[in-house]
C-alpha cells in the first residue's frame, strides 16, 4: 500500500463507505480503489470504484439514501 495522503484519503472514503453501506445491510461486492487511478499520480485521491449490483442491492441502495 502506498503511503501518499491521496491515497489515504481514498482508502479512509472507501471504508467509511462500506461501514455506512453495512448499516444498512447493504455489501457492494466490487466496491474498491479504482487501480488504474490508484497507479497513477495526478495530484487528486484515487477514484472509487463502486461497481455492480443486484436490482434488488440496487433497490435497498436507493430506498437507505431516500430517507431525511
Amino acid at each position: 500500500m502506498s503511503d501518499h495522503v491521496n491515497d489515504h484519503v481514498s482508502i479512509e472514503a472507501l471504508t467509511a463507505l462500506r461501514t455506512a453501506l453495512a448499516g444498512h445491510g447493504i455489501t457492494l461486492p466490487s466496491l474498491d480503489l479504482h487501480l488504474p487511478s490508484y497507479a497513477g499520480r495526478y495530484g487528486t485521491p484515487p477514484l472509487i470504484t463502486l461497481g455492480n449490483c443486484s436490482a434488488a442491492t440496487a433497490q435497498r441502495l436507493a430506498t437507505a439514501l431516500a430517507k431525511p
